[in-house]
């Protein structure tokens, strides 16, 4: 009998482990710079006035927590209807972004689709071309969708890059599924909804987020599309605040006494906080789907 002798980790030399601690060196210091900016506005967002200005504007351990600036935001006439609108968008968005781009996406995965080459071909098409800022408004204002909420949901409801993740996707599911479903008498939608869409959950919690981010990040289609400032986005308010001198008059402050006693830069940064916690919220719970998503959505098909 031959004995196998057993084989223990193999030892790293002193040029490994110098690379290592290098390299965790240069992660420790990339996560610190790109984490100090979320912790500097969260920090100046709960700091008094008094503390502000006895440091120079600059607050690195604030000694006193204060949460006014949230409480002002949210009693003003702005923010909550801003915020209102984002998350409609985002939800509605995004439910009929996954709805539609789902629907088409299983459409051109079957080969035996009639004009599926020329229909494919029109939309990677749309990737190098599109038909520029002013025919694009100039379309959305003749479907009525200016002054509308539908003005930030229905001009991008497919992405062609999200629908051909999806597409290949769909593509290198097995097939056999698809036809014992069939054999049991479903029909086209009764398997996808049935059948596929259940399979498809990483590549629908990626998808998801990809739409989802982009609606609650979504800056240009308000400025672009929208005159009544009671549907302006998060993103609207937060520029305009950002940019106005006068930070009471955009948030139509209701307590100009409170107003006056917190510094403009605190009021910026406690919106700033609030328009970015949602997302930073749900990343976490769809980090290990958007992975997954994106990996077989890539390599499948």
């Amino acid at each position: 009998m031959v004995a196998h002798a057993k084989t223990g980790p193999v030892a790293k030399s002193k040029a490994d482990r110098f690379v290592d601690a290098v390299l965790y060196a240069f992660l420790f210091l990339f996560a610190l710079s790109t984490l100090f900016p979320l912790y500097y506005v969260i920090v100046m967002s709960i700091t008094p006035y008094t503390e502000v200005m006895r440091s120079g504007g600059f607050v690195m351990f604030p000694q006193q927590v204060t949460f006014d600036a949230y409480k002002e935001i949210f009693s003003s006439g702005r923010i909550p209807q801003a915020l209102k609108i984002t998350v409609t968008v985002t939800l509605v968005g995004t439910f009929l972004n996954l709805l539609v781009t789902s629907l088409l996406a299983y459409a051109l995965s079957k080969k035996t689709v009639p004009g599926r080459s020329g229909l494919l071909l029109g939309i990677v098409f749309t990737m190098l071309f599109s038909g520029g800022m002013i025919p694009t408004y100039l379309v959305v204002r003749a479907v009525g969708l200016v002054d509308t909420i539908w003005a930030l949901i229905l001009p991008g409801l497919v992405s062609t890059f999200n629908l051909l993740i999806m597409k290949t996707y769909f593509e290198g599911l097995p097939h056999e599924i698809e036809e014992a479903a069939k054999v049991d008498g479903c029909g086209d939608l009764r398997t996808l909804f049935k059948i596929v869409l259940p399979l498809s959950t990483p590549i629908f919690a990626t998808m998801g987020l990809f739409y989802g981010v982009g609606h609650w990040n979504a800056y240009f289609a308000g400025i672009m599309y929208l005159n009544d400032k009671r549907l302006y986005p998060l993103q609207v308010v937060l520029q305009n605040m950002i940019r106005s001198p006068d930070v009471s008059q955009e948030l139509e402050i209701r307590n100009p006494m409170l107003i006056a006693a917190l510094p403009p830069e605190t009021i910026k940064m406690a919106t700033v906080v609030v328009a970015i916690l949602p997302i930073l919220l749900v990343y976490p719970f769809l980090q290990k789907y958007f992975m997954k998503g994106m990996l077989l959505g890539a390599i499948k098909g």
